[in-house]
């Protein structure tokens, strides 16, 4: 594994390059805001903290991340099965392990420069707003519709059919509501552009809510013109 931080990289770069390295910085109260220009084998001995142990965590979380991003898989072919798995393994594994720990910071930029800049209340109101309809749309996936799709094709009943077709327009009504909170969040933000000057908490979380978008796109866009509506078209000519 190619090790792309090491003891001499600076704590705020490595958040900059790899966002979801403030979680690990977090977790061992590594200041990478105001602190962000110290390297961080300095800091590890300041607080005698393991080295390799979080390099490690960093560098396979960091390439973890980059293999992701790199593959590539001809969806239009593959099964409703693998389909769905790789929706739940991949797109709801990353909603639930980040929209907590985005909450924290939005709530956190929120509080400390919400007094001189209105916007942050629209952002942390419709960011929770989101998060608490992506949440409950991940579980209605999981429990409910995608039960149904792999009931129907081992037994396609015409109840079941009619199940179905109530379940896709519901999810994808609830896709057009989170593209709309994500449309405005991409509005108050200026594009996830923090103001000038602003400290690497704002920086990061302004990336990573510009991330959360990008996975949404990517979940939908998989969800609405690949799976259901592969689905819909059988159920039409059945």
């Amino acid at each position: 594994m190619e090790k792309v931080f090491d003891r001499t990289s600076k704590v705020g770069d490595i958040v900059t390059i790899y966002p979801q390295a403030s979680d690990i910085f977090k977790a061992h109260r590594i200041d990478f805001c105001c602190g962000g220009d110290r390297p961080l084998g300095e800091v590890l001995e300041e607080k005698n903290l393991n080295e390799e142990e979080i390099l490690n965590r960093l560098n396979e979380g960091y390439a973890q991340k980059q293999t992701h991003d790199q593959q590539q898989t001809n969806w239009m072919e593959a099964s409703y099965r693998d389909i769905i798995r790789h929706i739940i393994d991949t797109h709801h594994a990353y909603l639930y392990r980040e929209l907590p720990q985005l909450s924290q910071y939005v709530t956190k930029v929120f509080r400390v420069h919400g007094p001189d800049r209105p916007e942050l209340a629209d952002v942390h109101r419709l960011f929770h707003t989101l998060k608490t309809e992506l949440e409950q749309h991940a579980l209605k996936e999981e429990e409910h519709v995608f039960p149904l799709i792999q009931a129907y094709e081992e037994n396609p009943t015409p109840e079941a059919r009619q199940k179905l077709i109530k379940g896709i327009a519901e999810l994808e009504d609830e896709h057009d509501t989170a593209g709309d909170i994500l449309k405005q969040l991409r509005d108050l933000t200026s594009d996830f552009q923090p103001p000038e000057g602003a400290c690497m908490t704002y920086q990061m979380t302004y990336q990573r809510l510009e991330e959360l978008e990008s996975d949404m796109f990517e979940h939908v866009h998989l969800e609405n013109n690949i799976l259901f509506k592969r689905i819909l078209n059988e159920l039409k000519s059945s």
